[in-house]
């Protein structure tokens, strides 16, 4: 798929790329282009997506949600990041607890580290390096598109299962697996 320039804002974080609360920005802006929205050709079989140029450096996605789907649990590898709907409904579940990033299989999740999120109309959030969450779309008949962005830009991703208060590291992804 065709990149999208975007321009860059200025202001950094310690590392010198752009803070979760500048991504949230730039996502929330991005989902308000509604000509960018509408160019996403949208695929009633699978998620579609555009890579995008985020600000200072970073990486970013429009993604296109078909009714049903979602990503599994996973986080992004040690980047920070932030997404914002930008059409239909998206349900962000996560985890209240930093879990260790290296060293494990298995994990017993406490109770109450569980929180779930609608997001809709430009709603976003950001997050920090450690949040593992999966997000979905719930419709059973309407399309959602969101935008994500993340810095550093991903150098991995980690798929984990869950069974009740069990997590499983499943797979590691790397960026030729998802480009």
């Amino acid at each position: 798929m065709p990149d999208v320039r975007t321009p860059a804002r200025p202001r950094a974080d310690a590392t010198g790329g752009p803070t979760a609360a500048e991504l949230l920005d730039f996502a929330r802006r991005t989902a308000a282009d509604a000509p960018l929205v509408a160019s996403l050709p949208l695929d009633p079989e699978g998620r579609t997506w555009i890579r995008l140029d985020g600000p200072g450096g970073s990486e970013a996605w429009l993604i296109g949600w078909p009714p049903g789907t979602g990503t599994g649990w996973h986080d992004h590898g040690g980047s920070h990041g932030a997404f914002a709907a930008a059409a239909g409904e998206l349900t962000e579940q996560s985890l209240a607890a930093q879990l260790p990033t290296e060293g494990w299989k298995t994990l017993e999740l406490a109770d109450g580290v569980d929180r779930q999120r609608k997001l809709a109309g430009g709603r976003g959030r950001a997050f920090g390096p450690h949040h593992v969450h999966q997000v979905l779309n719930l419709s059973e008949d309407t399309h959602a598109v969101s935008v994500h962005a993340y810095y550093p830009p991903l150098p991995l991703m980690r798929r984990y299962s869950r069974t009740g208060p069990v997590l499983r590291l499943e797979e590691v992804e790397l960026p030729e697996d998802w480009r």
